[in-house]
């Protein structure tokens, strides 16, 4: 049976290239970095050299580059040393951000090491950048963490001018780029960001490692504890298959970002086209000005007799896409994003996450079209 995969905000297929550069590390480079025989000084220079490659991708530092297992791993760590080692009392966020910030804030205001403020939201699910300012005008010692990108509705963060707000008031600044890593360009020399967190996965690179981008002089204390790998900040021996292909990946994001960039724009206009024709009254969630490229947030105009077997459905067909964010699919929770920007009613009817990537094609999108018909 042919397949759709339209879920690439969850996760992507590995380009070619990534797989042959994984195999090849795995087979030919197996030294432990921290080694100082030949073996392992050949693995140090293949993970220094990743290391600079990422680094000169976003036009950062390579001292500014520490290596994660994910985006996860990262949040939950730059959010615990900025409140315990930073002297932060306050963290400014949003409802409607990656379960690992927003659980993570949870849980510190929890434990009673610090305040947390939720900035306002606009009808499309964008910051209230007025209720920032207010909220900033404080002047209590706070970290901002406000994703980039969001992962169920594509709504956009402007992390450039937000970044200049925070500077204005002498806030620390952290964003969430696991959606927009390698998908558009970032200049962190330029970027006025202290933290930022990237996950290999969703660039079309291997599961199980990320990276940090961690402002050089912002110095955080380790949340592992062991070796002195990643400049002592996280103990444990690198993975060098993943690191290199991650590296790998990301260049590769980087080289084809233009044609890719184009061909998945002509694909959610496609879609948004055709569904136009077969599903007139079909909204998109978040509004439709400024969100990110290859996502749509679909609320079908359906009974809501439907919500609960349209991906089953859809499954079926051969064909996947999300309610929201994979790291929740299994909960039966309405999405904690559209419980923020819709009505009580609105929230009951079949909402679907499509996301695209460079490998999807019409053909894709007809299949879908098909499938939601027979609903």
């Amino acid at each position: 049976m042919k397949k759709a995969y339209l879920d690439n905000a969850s996760t992507t297929a590995l380009r070619p290239e990534v797989i042959h550069e994984i195999t090849n590390i795995l087979a030919e480079n197996y030294g432990n970095p921290s080694s100082t025989h030949s073996f392992g000084r050949s693995a140090k220079v293949l993970v220094e050299t990743s290391r600079k490659t990422i680094a000169s991708l976003i036009n950062a530092e390579a001292r500014e580059i520490l290596f994660t297992s994910c985006g996860t791993e990262a949040n939950n760590w730059i959010l615990r040393s900025v409140v315990n080692d930073k002297g932060i009392t306050r963290i400014i966020s949003s409802r409607i951000e990656h379960h690992s910030v927003l659980t993570t804030v949870e849980e510190l205001a929890r434990e009673n090491k610090v305040k947390v403020d939720y900035v306002n939201l606009l009808k499309d699910g964008s910051v209230d950048i007025t209720h920032l300012v207010q909220l900033l005008s404080d002047n209590i010692p706070t970290l901002v963490s406000l994703i980039h990108v969001n992962n169920e509705t594509g709504t956009v963060l402007d992390i450039e001018k937000t970044g200049r707000i925070c500077k204005q008031y002498n806030a620390l600044f952290h964003t969430d780029t696991v959606q927009s890593m390698g998908k558009t360009k970032f200049d962190m020399q330029n970027l006025p960001v202290d933290f930022l967190v990237a996950s290999a996965h969703k660039f079309h690179g291997p599961k199980g490692v990320g990276f940090a981008f961690i402002r050089k002089n912002t110095a955080l204390k380790p949340m592992i504890y062991g070796g002195e790998q990643e400049r002592g900040l996280r103990a444990g021996t690198e993975a060098l298959h993943q690191i290199g292909g991650m590296a790998k990946a990301l260049e590769l994001s980087y080289t084809n970002l233009e044609s890719d960039k184009e061909h998945i724009t002509s694909l959610k206009e496609y879609l948004l086209n055709e569904l136009e024709i077969y599903f007139p009254g079909f909204k998109i969630n978040g509004g439709t000005d400024g969100l990110f490229y290859n996502l749509a947030n679909i609320m079908l105009p359906l009974s809501t007799e439907k919500t609960s077997m349209i991906l089953f459905h859809l499954d079926m067909k051969g064909i996947a896409v999300s309610r929201g964010s994979a790291c929740q699919s299994g909960s039966i929770k309405p999405s904690h994003v559209l419980k923020e920007i819709l009505s009580d009613e609105d929230i009951k009817k079949p909402s679907l996450r499509i996301s695209l990537s460079h490998l999807n094609t019409k053909e894709d999108i007809d299949m879908l079209i098909e499938a939601l018909k027979t609903v």
